[in-house]
């Protein structure tokens, strides 16, 4: 199976992130920020990814952007070798008006590309301003490329969880094993 758990405690911020790659989609996320916890339990459902996350910390930026280093560390050490999967994946997803796109090659390489503006400074109880940082965060810390672009929306809340939802059937696609795939998806024979 392909889990891994990852703790993480600073004098800032305690975190345990535990990610199964091949799951049902069942999550139990506690950050203390509402609205991150519902657009990381939409990323889990979505992707079909278990995923238990306990979060604590003085600010919401710390808890929030270390919450994200532990999950990327935590989907890195679970894809082990990456021998057999997919590698890349992507979606294109609608939330009411809407609509996101986010791209995932599971490269061994950290670059994230985000485009997304907000209205307001807050969606729910999360600043706006963090969606784009730990989303960069994720990507950096997991180790893969990421790209996001809102192609269309009015609504902040939407607009936000589309991209959750399209980056949990992204990244389930480039983790996703292919029976015709064998060893290490790269023409250099690793990641």
């Amino acid at each position: 199976m392909r889990v891994s758990k990852i703790k993480r405690k600073t004098k800032e911020t305690e975190v345990e992130a535990r990610i199964n790659l091949d799951g049902s989609g069942t999550a139990s996320v506690d950050t203390g920020i509402k609205f991150f916890d519902h657009m990381l339990s939409s990323f889990a459902k979505h992707g079909c990814f278990d995923l238990r996350v306990k979060a604590r910390g003085d600010f919401e930026h710390h808890v929030a952007e270390d919450t994200m280093i532990a999950l990327g560390e935590a989907i890195d050490r679970a894809l082990g070798a990456k021998a057999g999967i997919r590698r890349m994946g992507d979606a294109i997803v609608p939330m009411d008006d809407a609509l996101a796109l986010a791209a995932v090659d599971l490269s061994g390489r950290a670059y994230p590309e985000i485009e997304v503006k907000f209205a307001k400074r807050k969606v729910g109880d999360l600043s706006s301003d963090l969606i784009k940082h730990v989303l960069q965060v994720l990507a950096i810390n997991g180790k893969f490329n990421l790209h996001v672009q809102v192609l269309r929306g009015q609504n902040d809340h939407h607009k936000a969880e589309a991209i959750f939802k399209a980056l949990g059937v992204a990244l389930a696609e480039a983790v996703s094993k292919s029976a015709r795939r064998k060893g290490v998806p790269s023409t250099k024979g690793v990641i």
